[in-house]
């Protein structure tokens, strides 16, 4: 007989699912959340169960609120996303002392970062394009600033988390310079705001008969579009796996470039300005020293990303001559 988690079968219950009728498996790909595959009678779906650490806090219903709002807005314009389902006018669920969301199940798969061609650049580019299109405004800058005390992390990791001390303190001065540049560059960004996937990098779009499904629609936000566009290009270009190859950039850039029309870009602004990786360092370090986690293998999670994030910074370092000369051709 199979053995169910009670979460699962009070959710297939409430939300008139239907009746269970095989084993929920985990599926692989989350960092910060959990997903499941649930199969019914009702038809088969898929299940984030949210990270309890991150609904801690304060701030993130309304941030779950604009990325629901903003997911219904890409719907409507046809993007090709992966939303999720509403029960009860509700798109977030709560059961169990639970939050989580549920979608349709996509019988699709992500490709491989280094599987990566140029036709799904060319793809890929183009939708990014599209969402940067369907909803622009000038929002005057916040004066967002960083201020890391990565020290003070040094410090604590010595009792609470060893295991990366070594690290941050070898790369402490690559940390302060990255948060020094970074703050001067996000002061010069335009005003520009529109509608953007913060994740939609390779393992966030699935693939089905050669067609895109963009899922973990819940990194939707405002943020001005070409850096979220020099973002989503390294991610695309082998960045994932420090190997960025000029030739998918290039295709990927102009696929944007065709259906956006011209940028007009300042590439050292931009590159100094992409601080994604940066601030994933500083999540998964709190995650491994026990600050934002509620288990030893949510912290196990946090130590392994604190040191391919540092792999990463320190080959962002490396390329930032050659890319920008690349990025200066276009």
């Amino acid at each position: 007989m199979m053995k169910i988690d009670k979460i699962f079968i009070d959710m297939a219950d409430e939300l008139n699912l239907g009746g269970i009728i095989a084993s929920v498996e985990p599926v692989l790909g989350g960092y910060m959340h959990k997903m499941y595959s649930l199969e019914t009678t009702g038809g088969k779906y898929a299940v984030k169960l949210l990270n309890p650490a991150v609904m801690t806090r304060p701030d993130i219903f309304d941030n779950y609120k604009i990325a629901e709002d903003l997911e219904r807005k890409l719907q409507n314009a046809d993007i090709p996303i992966v939303p999720a389902l509403e029960f009860g006018g509700k798109k977030m669920q709560y059961i169990d002392g639970q939050y989580f969301y549920v979608f349709e199940w996509v019988d699709g798969a992500a490709t491989e970062s280094k599987k990566v061609t140029e036709a799904h650049c060319e793809i890929i580019g183009a939708i990014v394009a599209k969402i940067h299109k369907v909803e622009q405004t000038e929002t005057p800058s916040k004066g967002f600033t960083i201020d890391i005390d990565w020290d003070c992390f040094i410090e604590l990791s010595k009792e609470k988390c060893p295991e990366i001390t070594g690290l941050l303190t070898d790369n402490r001065e690559l940390l302060y310079a990255t948060q020094q540049d970074g703050n001067a560059a996000l002061k010069g960004l335009s005003n520009l705001s529109c509608i953007c996937h913060m994740d939609m990098d390779v393992k966030n779009v699935l693939w089905v008969g050669g067609l895109p499904k963009i899922i973990d629609l819940e990194c939707l936000w405002y943020e001005n579009p070409h850096l979220n566009l020099f973002q989503l290009t390294l991610d695309w270009c082998g960045y994932m796996h420090n190997d960025v190859d000029f030739g998918l950039l290039r295709v990927f850039m102009n696929a944007y470039i065709r259906e956006y029309g011209e940028i007009g870009a300042d590439w050292e602004m931009l590159y100094n300005s992409n601080l994604g990786i940066f601030m994933w360092l500083e999540y998964n370090t709190k995650r491994a020293l026990g600050i934002e986690c509620k288990d030893e293998e949510e912290r196990q999670l946090g130590i392994n990303m604190v040191k391919y994030s540092i792999e990463r910074l320190i080959y962002y370092n490396s390329i930032k001559h050659d890319l920008l000369r690349e990025l200066n051709t276009l």
